[in-house]
């Protein structure tokens, strides 16, 4: 044990165990995750190794990596080999170089290879998602012995729903057998004889995660092979781990559009100071990003002070162009991570939201000006002499800004994607920044046009 662990009273382990006695893994998880540290990696220390390791196993309970590491070294690397390798290697990412250099020599020669060789892969990627434990068997078996296999051997695999046939020398993926086809066969049958007809779909090691869910749905797999180039199983990638990755990452990109860096852990988990820092940079961004409105409203503050009128509709005008550009961009980072649209359809969209965006922007005008005729023929507000040609400049320049809005909120996320930046830092806020400064050059523009020799 280390210090830590000597120092800490350590109850009875059927104490610890009691409360979990009639729990479901969910429940417990759920449990555990409201002790503190201690406690919970006591209690998972006094749990029967099976028991632990499901717990350990559900991507629902917290700390894990933190779990392992205060447990006795030989119990932390007992569970880590009996865990399937790719959850493993979650929970070994999240310790520190110290904790991988004393737990790793622990474990079974097998294990420590597989967990290794997933560790090699980069992030978000199918080598890294991948597991290591799946059924293959070589292509001269036969239905009856693929079957005596699989009941040897189902405990220890991720899935035995898909069943892999390699060639007996090279280990060369041939084909994919259905369990459905597998239990529907003769006994005496070639395993090649019931495999599926077409060829098996696989992606290599480095392939991102999210090309590897779109062939997932695009297939309707449950699990798709990984390869190497000389089409050798490393392993497979189930549909439920590339879930739980693009659950992640959609979280990720979530809090991006929302104009906050990433958070990596639950919110009530980040730190005071952490979660200012988290905030503060996009924050500070976007402030200066304003300063250069108040800059635009300096260069016209002459007509401003010739025409008041005009200031009444600043927050109309700046917010509709924003909100329009929001709602672009949020369609386009939508489509781009779906794989609906490419860098070099950028065209095509600009062609789709250039009138989109001009018969939004007329139906806004519109509004706008039936609104001041109703409140200047009711009495309701006096606009001038001059509120007829005041209401069209409004019209006028909705047109424009909500034009000018969808334009640049859709092309934005094309040019941070072509400038290798994830599409989801076009946050709603950034947009919105961007097309205030815009707008009121817009505004004031089409003002001069429409009042010069009038209000102005």
């Amino acid at each position: 044990m280390n210090q830590k662990q000597l120092l800490r009273p350590v109850a009875d382990a059927a104490t610890l165990s009691a409360p979990l006695a009639d729990f479901n893994t969910a429940d417990a998880v759920e449990y555990l995750n409201t002790l503190g540290l201690p406690q919970a990696a006591d209690t998972l220390a006094a749990l029967p190794v099976p028991r632990a390791v499901k717990l350990l196993e559900a991507p629902e309970l917290q700390h894990a990596g933190e779990l392992i590491a205060a447990l006795p070294p030989a119990r932390a690397a007992a569970l880590l080999g009996l865990m399937a390798d790719d959850r493993a290697t979650d929970i070994v990412h999240e310790l520190d170089a110290a904790e991988r250099a004393r737990l790793i020599p622990l474990l079974a020669p097998e294990a420590r290879q597989s967990i290794q060789l997933l560790l090699s892969y980069p992030p978000n990627t199918a080598g890294a998602l991948m597991t290591t434990e799946f059924v293959g068997v070589p292509a001269d078996w036969s239905v009856a012995q693929t079957l005596q296999h699989i009941r040897q051997v189902e405990r220890s695999r991720e899935t035995v729903y898909a069943i892999y046939v390699l060639d007996p020398l090279t280990r060369q993926l041939r084909q994919v057998v259905t369990m459905r086809r597998l239990i529907t066969g003769a006994p005496e049958d070639s395993i090649l004889d019931v495999a599926q007809v077409n060829p098996p779909v696989t992606v290599g090691p480095l392939l991102d995660q999210e090309e590897v869910a779109q062939l997932i749905r695009r297939h309707d797999l449950l699990a798709i092979p990984v390869v190497d180039a000389q089409l050798q199983m490393l392993g497979i990638v189930t549909v439920d781990d590339i879930l739980d990755a693009l659950i992640d990452e959609s979280t990720e990109d979530v809090h991006k559009f929302g104009g906050v860096e990433a958070l990596d852990k639950p919110y009530m988990q980040i730190g005071f100071f952490e979660m200012l820092r988290k905030r503060a940079g996009w924050l500070s961004v976007l402030f200066l990003g304003e300063m250069l409105t108040a800059s635009a409203m300096q260069h016209y503050e002459d007509e401003l002070a010739r025409a008041v009128v005009l200031t009444l509709f600043i927050p109309l005008i700046m917010s509709s162009g924003g909100n329009s550009g929001s709602q672009a961009t949020s369609l386009l980072i939508r489509s781009l991570a779906l794989r609906e649209l490419r860098l070099r359809d950028w065209w095509r969209v600009a062609l789709r939201e250039l009138p989109t965006g001009m018969v939004l922007g007329g139906i806004l005008g519109v509004l706008a000006i039936v609104r001041i005729t109703v409140w200047q023929l009711a009495g309701l507000h006096d606009y001038g002499a001059h509120w007829v040609l005041l209401a069209v400049t409004i019209g006028a320049a909705l047109v424009g800004i909500v034009t000018f809005g969808s334009l640049s909120g859709s092309m934005l996320p094309f040019v941070l994607k072509r400038l290798g930046f994830d599409p989801a830092s076009a946050s709603a806020p950034f947009v919105a920044t961007l097309v205030d400064v815009t707008g009121l050059v817009i505004y004031f523009s089409i003002a001069a046009m429409i009042l010069g020799g009038t209000l102005l």
